[in-house]
């Protein structure tokens, strides 16, 4: 069975990504209608901060662990699981001062996992997470094109790219929904401005 997990990180409803990401949904569901989708609100019910207990537990070898130690990792290996159980991801970027939403940061956290997500061997870091691909729905108050100043203050796609690469997902596709500031000021028709960014997600989610 198919599976696609959905994340969103805004903490609005309302937001472009929520839209978009609903879209995509939509339109993965039409071509699979077999499919299961896993939908986690990342803003609504955020992982909580890596501590030194979370550490120790996740680089004890599961044989030696604790009950505490199980307890503490019971998150992050629910969230690991989503991962592995799905065969492509849409994540919803809402983007926090040229970077991702801390929200998201926190499940990263959770989901870098040595020996879960990833591992090292004599050549490096292997990522774990293979033949899955991942769309990433970034909407950002300005725009920022690559090549002009204000892209390369654009610190989350590169960051999402890397991050997903390090844990074997490395066909990313990327829709930028930039200038959300003036249609949340009102300057431009919320339709207008979604159409084109709709559009692209239909093509990709199909």
């Amino acid at each position: 069975m198919p599976t696609l997990l959905h994340l969103d990180s805004s903490p609005l409803e309302s937001s472009v990504t929520r839209e978009l990401g609903r879209e995509y949904v939509k339109t993965w569901k039409t071509g699979h209608p077999e499919g299961r989708v896993i939908y986690r609100d990342l803003a609504t019910l955020a992982p909580k901060p890596l501590d030194g207990i979370w550490i120790a537990a996740a680089y004890t070898p599961e044989a030696a662990r604790t009950e505490q130690h199980k307890a503490v990792l019971a998150l992050s290996d629910e969230l690991v699981a989503e991962l592995e159980q799905a065969d492509e991801y849409v994540i919803g970027v809402a983007m926090h001062n040229f970077s991702i939403p801390s929200v998201l940061k926190l499940w990263i956290d959770q989901i870098a996992r040595s020996g879960r997500t990833f591992s090292y061997g004599e050549y490096g870091p292997k990522g774990l997470l293979l033949n899955k691909k991942a769309t990433l729905l970034i909407a950002s108050g300005g725009v920022y094109e690559p090549g002009t100043p204000a892209g390369a203050m654009n610190f989350a796609e590169p960051y999402l790219r890397a991050v997903l690469g390090f844990v074997g997902v490395t066909e990313v596709n990327v829709i930028a929904a930039g200038g959300t500031s003036a249609l949340m000021s009102g300057k431009v028709d919320r339709a207008q401005f979604l159409e084109p960014m709709l559009d692209q997600v239909r093509t990709v989610a199909a």
